[in-house]
């Protein structure tokens, strides 16, 4: 009985250890698939399901001619493991006083800047800072030969040299030419944050758009079939071709470089642009920086060629007397009494000679002159405040010009909107009381050069697909207004050229030979940002010119701000600005193979006696319009080619032409070459571009597809496929740059003086011609601060106006303009 008790109670027990049992299963069971469902399933996603940002190629910048000057590449960051992962791991940094010393002349970086993150306590893994980030493929390689070094006898170490450190994949932004053009490109940081230039401006379009990608995996991480849940590619950003010419841009560099070297500035600004279009071809400033060491330190982080405004002193009577020509009030053979100009009851206005002048002087020579009283005459006097206005606002001064470059800046006509006297919109007239930016004045003299049309500058040429190489987007020539009529812009035009060219011109340092140039010279007192107050001894001193004076390919605007000489500052425009504008005017002239004008040419050819310009100015030079060779023979086309004087270069070995360099129907002068592309490629020559530009090499590449990489600035010196090679169309080109010159050095022999002096050559000196100067004192050549008879050029003495400008991008305004006496602006 006992017996049959204890079974019971064991069954009993047993059968309630299984209730219990199962009613645990069961409740974990209902737990699993209600209360932890969504975490279980979570965590389940997480195993199986694969998700992963796709990263887009951020598009290159390139300039007109597709050479690159930005590109993202592939780069890799440093990283340092400090402690090991097991018992046997030996990979772990052991001595970082060691590798920070081996690093720091590889990583260019300070060993105490790496020693902190090398010693960090209670880190596994550490980064190097921004030393050992996105370093380059050279840096990597560096690093792996420290590791793992080899003996003299050649033999390479077993052992890891620099335990714990490893490399991770990465990219980077590149810029190939390093500190080339750097306030237009911009940079992009190590966060991969844009700043400044295009990089900023064009982000969106540069960046692209990210991609996505989720997919099924086993619990190995290989892909289930079947296993693609979605797919969405990345968007690789659009490479974006500016109007920047690389060999005339490098032209500005190399001038910019030499007046750095030479007169250490406190600003450089060169900005050049073809007139006729708008385009942007070369934008330079000083000081420089390198976009690939950006952390070093940026001392100038602006682009001073859109976002200062400046007094812009005589360059902008440029304005003032197309708006008088174009309104009937202007008569060259009109004389006036120079000298001063008052206003009832305000101090007198005078010219930049101190106010002596130079008696009674026609309007003509009054312009070349640069005399300050002749444009009030013609503004204040004959145009009228509200006249003013109106033109100064059709040229677009005080207004954006809506350039693809950020933070432009608009300037101001304070002393027209709201002025305190008369007087204060009477110096208006002659670049006083008002501010201006280097792209406006471009845009503005730019209308005078192309014949009346205010045109919108670009620096954007155009948007492609960096896989198709289709065009996106393509900025075309926009007019904004037309400002003048054509007749007005003419007259404006030639009479500019005397201001280069004429007896009493102030311009006379800026002639080029063979070629008609037109400008105008200026020079601005500088102001104290902080109080408004002029900076006695401090100025900034400008020219615009634009050639041939009719129908001019370039238009070249350099401004020099504050320059370290003992100099007077009315010889600035000689020994300064006129080197560095003629070194990029005639380089790039030459660059673009424009033909010397005829009757230059003729006048350089008698004044200097060269046989060689006068035979050249001795043949007819005939415009030119192409016929449309595309669809003709082989046969045909060069025959009709040779009818209109052209040289034929053709192409490959078909019968038929498919394409031609220049296009159908642009305008060429005779003589110019023709390319012509026949629709047989293969078999073709390859030419000697020996003393060739790169526009040269690129033209012909891009019609035979060959891929061309150009090392160096300048001509080709050099070519990997010798001239004459037959081609297959398989081949890749090198070429090798130089610079045919260095920009030419500071010249004081030349004819004439920079402005402010009026022409004047001291008594006792020789000029070019040979002979002795001997012009009496108080002579009709007299300039600023020049007295007859003295050799030594005397700074005025009047007292300028105290409106102007900052060069921070702000302007400074003052009403004690009707206080000023003087201008320092020829």
């Amino acid at each position: 009985m006992e017996a049959k008790r204890r079974v019971n109670w064991r069954i009993l027990i047993f059968a309630l250890c299984l209730i219990l049992v199962f009613s645990g299963l069961s409740f974990r069971v209902w737990w699993i698939q209600t209360v932890d469902a969504a975490k279980i399933m979570d965590y389940a996603s997480g195993q199986w399901d694969w998700a992963k940002t796709l990263k887009p190629k951020r598009g290159a910048i390139m300039d007109r001619n597709g050479e690159i000057l930005a590109y993202e590449g592939k780069a890799y960051t440093v990283n340092a493991r400090l402690k090991p992962q097991n018992d046997k791991d030996q990979d772990f940094v052991k001595d970082p006083y060691y590798t920070a010393t081996t690093l720091a002349k590889i990583l260019n970086a300070p060993v105490d800047e790496l020693l902190k993150p090398l010693t960090k306590q209670n880190s596994k893994v550490v980064l190097l800072g921004r030393y050992g980030s996105k370093i380059t493929e050279e840096q990597k390689k560096l690093i792996q030969d420290a590791q793992f070094p080899k003996l003299p006898s050649g033999e390479q170490v077993e052992n890891n040299q620099l335990p714990g450190i490893y490399l991770t994949e990465t990219t980077r932004r590149f810029y190939p030419n390093n500190s080339f053009a750097a306030h237009v490109l911009g940079y992009l940081d190590l966060d991969e944050q844009p700043k400044m230039g295009i990089e900023l401006q064009l982000d969106k379009e540069l960046r692209g758009e990210k991609g996505e990608m989720e997919v099924m995996t086993d619990g190995a991480g290989y892909q289930l079939p079947d296993g693609e849940r979605k797919y969405k590619p990345a968007k690789d950003g659009d490479n974006v071709y500016l109007t920047i010419d690389r060999q005339i841009q490098d032209y500005v560099e190399q001038a910019l470089d030499k007046a750095e070297r030479d007169f250490k500035p406190k600003g450089l600004t060169v900005v050049v642009s073809d007139p006729q279009t708008g385009e942007i071809l070369a934008m330079g400033n000083r000081s420089q920086f390198n976009p690939n060491t950006y952390y070093n330190g940026i001392t100038n982080y602006t682009n001073h060629a859109v976002t200062s405004m400046f007094e812009p002193g005589s360059t902008f009577k440029i304005i003032t007397l197309a708006a008088a020509i174009e309104e009937g009030l202007f008569n060259p053979n009109d004389t006036y009494n120079s000298g001063t100009y008052t206003i009832k009851g305000q101090i007198p206005i005078r010219d930049h000679n101190n106010g002596q002048g130079w008696g009674r002087i026609s309007y003509l020579e009054g312009v070349q002159r640069s005399s300050n009283v002749i444009f009030v005459i013609l503004g204040y006097e004959k145009l009228k405040l509200e006249k003013l206005k109106e033109y100064f606002s059709k040229f677009g001064i005080g207004a954006l010009t809506g350039i693809e470059l950020p933070y432009e800046k608009k300037g101001n006509l304070i002393n027209l909107e709201k002025p305190q006297s008369p007087r204060d919109w009477a110096v208006t007239t002659f670049g006083q009381g008002v501010t201006v930016t280097a792209i406006q004045q471009i845009a503005a003299v730019g209308a005078i050069a192309n014949g009346g049309e205010l045109l919108k500058p670009h620096i954007v040429k155009e948007l492609r697909d960096p896989h198709t190489g289709a065009v996106v987007k393509r900025t075309e020539r926009e007019v904004v207004r037309r400002v003048v009529s054509e007749a007005t812009a003419k007259q404006t035009r030639d009479i500019l050229e005397t201001v280069v060219s004429g007896d009493a011109g102030t311009g006379k340092s800026y002639q080029i030979e063979g070629y008609h140039v037109a400008g105008k010279t200026g020079t601005a007192q500088k102001y104290d940002p902080n109080t408004g107050k002029i900076m006695e001894g401090h100025y900034l001193a400008s020219f615009i010119g634009f050639a041939p004076k009719d129908n001019p390919r370039l238009l070249v605007y350099v401004v020099v701000d504050d320059p370290t000489t003992d100099e007077w500052y009315g010889t600035w425009g000689k020994t300064i600005i006129a080197p560095i504008f003629k070194s990029v005017m005639e380089r790039s002239l030459q660059y673009l193979q424009q033909q010397p004008d005829i009757q230059a040419a003729k006048s350089a050819s008698s004044n200097k006696g060269k046989a060689q310009v006068a035979a050249q100015a001795s043949q007819p030079v005939q415009e030119v319009t192409l016929p449309k060779f595309v669809g003709m023979s082989n046969t045909a086309a060069q025959l009709r080619a040779k009818q209109d004087k052209l040289t034929v270069s053709v192409i490959g070995t078909g019968t038929k032409i498919v394409e031609q360099y220049p296009a159908p129907y642009e305008k060429v002068v005779s003589g110019s070459q023709v390319v012509l592309v026949t629709d047989r490629v293969k078999g073709s020559k390859m030419p000697d571009f020996t003393g060739k530009s790169l526009r040269d090499v690129m033209e012909f590449s891009s019609l035979v597809n060959i891929p061309v990489r150009a090392t160096g600035a300048g001509f080709v010196a050099s070519q990997s496929i010798p001239a004459g090679t037959v081609l297959t169309g398989s081949e890749k080109l090198q070429v090798t740059l130089r610079s045919e010159s260095e920009p030419p050095a500071s010249s004081t022999s030349q004819s004439g003086t920079g402005e402010g002096q009026g022409g004047m050559v001291p008594p006792g000196t020789t000029n070019p011609a040979g002979t002795t100067a001997n012009t009496p004192a108080g002579g009709a050549s007299g300039g600023a601060g020049t007295t007859g008879g003295s050799s030594t050029p005397v700074n005025p003495t009047g007292t300028p106006n105290d409106n102007g400008m900052g060069q921070t991008g702000e302007s400074y305004q003052s009403n004690q303009s009707s206080q000023s006496g003087a201008s320092t602006s020829p």
